[in-house]
Order: C-alpha cells, then structure tokens, then sequence
C-alpha cells in the first residue's frame, strides 16, 4: 500500500473544499465563513486499497455487501479505485469545480469480475455556497446492467444526540440492524447506533443546535436516502474510527440500493445529484430549542 497524493484544492469566493483522484473522493468543503460541514475520521486510514473513512465516499456498483449479501469490497471497487481527472476550472456562476472518469480500464481486474459489465461514471463536484455533486453512470456496453449507488456522505455535526433530521416523517424505511421494515414518524433524532434505508426521494434537514445551523441537503435521480451513524459500540470496533467520534458526525446518503437500483440498457445513462447547503438555524427548526 501507498500513501494517497495530497488532493486536489477547489476554490471560489463562496467556499472552498478538495477532492481525492482516488475515489473521486470529496474530503472537505465549507461556505466561506462557516466551520466545516464534512466531517472525516482522525484515524482515517489514506492509503491505497483502503477505503477513506469521511467526506463523501462513492458507493458504486453497489452498496454495502450488494443484493446478494455477499460482494465484496464492501460499497463497491469505485471509492478505492484511482479515477481520472477530466476537466477542471470554473463554471459560468463563478464556482470551482472537478470532473473525473472511471471505466472498467481503470478498475483492477480482479475487481472488474465481480461486475463484467462496460460502464463510463462520470462524477462532477461544484463548491461555492453549496456542494453539489453529480454522478453520472453511462451503460457502454451491449447489454442491460443493474447497479447500486450512493454518495456516502459524512455530515459534520456538533454532537448527533442532539440534531433532528426532518424531511422523512411518514416514510416507509428499512432498519438494518432490526432488519424489519417500519415507518419514521416526526423528526428522526439519533439516540443508539442507526442503520436505515428510507425510501424517499425528497429534501432533508438536519437541524444543528450545537452549531447553530441547518443542513438542508436535496437530491435528483435518487429513490433511497440512508441515515448512518454507528454510536459508542461499533466506533470502538472500528480502527479507523476514534472511539468517541460518532458524536459529531452523521451520514444522510443520496442513493439507489436495495429494493431500489438503477437499470441500464445498452447506451442509457443515470443521473444521481445531490447538493448540500447551510442556513442559520432558526425558530421554526426543530432543535433550535436546544440551542
């Protein structure tokens, strides 16, 4: 294994973050003047064939063990895969950003046999006053492919006891760790390890308190919407998770997995965007009472 390369500075008046060629792996990104709004591990390992623990890994083709339960690497070969840097520069509003290409080429061969089928993912990130992110999967080949896909993203919060995660009351999502379906009602607040796959298509909130702000994060081309964050128990289980890091960080993820993959016949493309932005918390928010 190696050391990763430093990542590539993205910048504007607005904000600024970086972004890693390998996994097109967005590690940070904040709206000028505010504290960071991606959180990444203290213990994150950056080495090659290891996965980044933080920022916003690219899950692809699939998520989690996929489906069947049983592939592996877990979340897929495309967050620990060197991708390709395509285009760089500033776009007609002024805001920095980076496109970057995988194809099968670039995958190692004993990872191309788990998924024998001819792709193109483009994904494109934006920062200014907010992060957008964008992946785009392409079918090069002949014939038709499933696929799972998320962008895993690791929310930096001032204690995840105390946010509230509006946006999802009423919606049908799976409990991975109960596995059983149910149904959120009101606002999710996170009081022990969380694991859930919401089937969900709309705007989230996360509300705060601790940091005084609102991350409103929307989406396009996305059926699934996870919530994350593995509590004192599994962060001391895991090496690259200091053991008391799970209070400030909270994953809400923009996907298609499980029950609800993409399917692409021969030329087709899919579009997957999610955007991050942050408003001041206010009397209306749910948590602003804790404040």
């Amino acid at each position: 294994m190696t050391r990763l390369p430093e990542p590539l500075s993205l910048s504007c008046a607005d904000g600024s973050g970086s972004v890693l060629s390998y996994g097109a792996h967005v590690v940070s990104w904040a709206p000028e003047d505010h504290e960071p709004v991606l959180w990444v591990s203290s213990r994150s390992y950056y080495e090659t064939g290891r996965a980044v623990r933080g920022g916003v890994p690219i899950c692809f083709p699939w998520f989690g063990p996929g489906r069947t339960g049983d592939m592996d690497p877990a979340h897929g070969f495309a967050r620990i895969t060197e991708w390709q840097l395509a285009e760089q520069g500033e776009d007609t509003e002024g805001h920095a950003y980076a496109e970057f290409t995988l194809t099968p080429a670039d995958v190692a061969e004993h990872l191309r046999e788990t998924f024998p089928h001819e792709f193109e993912a483009r994904f494109r990130v934006t920062v200014g006053a907010r992060l957008r992110m964008a992946l785009t999967v392409t079918n090069t080949g002949t014939g038709t492919f499933d696929f799972e896909e998320a962008l895993h993203s690791y929310l930096h919060v001032g204690d995840s006891r105390r946010v509230s995660v509006t946006g999802l009351d009423g919606v049908s999502y799976y409990d991975k760790l109960a596995k059983e379906q149910r149904r959120q009602s009101g606002e999710l607040t996170i009081t022990g390890e969380t694991d859930a796959v919401f089937a969900h298509r709309g705007e989230v909130r996360v509300s705060d308190p601790e940091l005084g702000r609102t991350l409103v994060i929307t989406k396009e081309g996305s059926d699934s919407t996870v919530v994350w964050n593995p509590w004192a128990d599994k962060s001391v289980a895991m090496a690259d998770f200091a053991d008391d890091e799970w209070q400030q960080m909270l994953c809400v993820e923009a996907g298609n997995v499980m029950g609800s993959p993409v399917r692409l016949a021969a030329g087709e493309s899919h579009i997957l965007v999610q955007s991050i932005e942050v408003q001041e918390l206010t009397a209306q928010d749910p948590a602003a009472h804790d404040a």
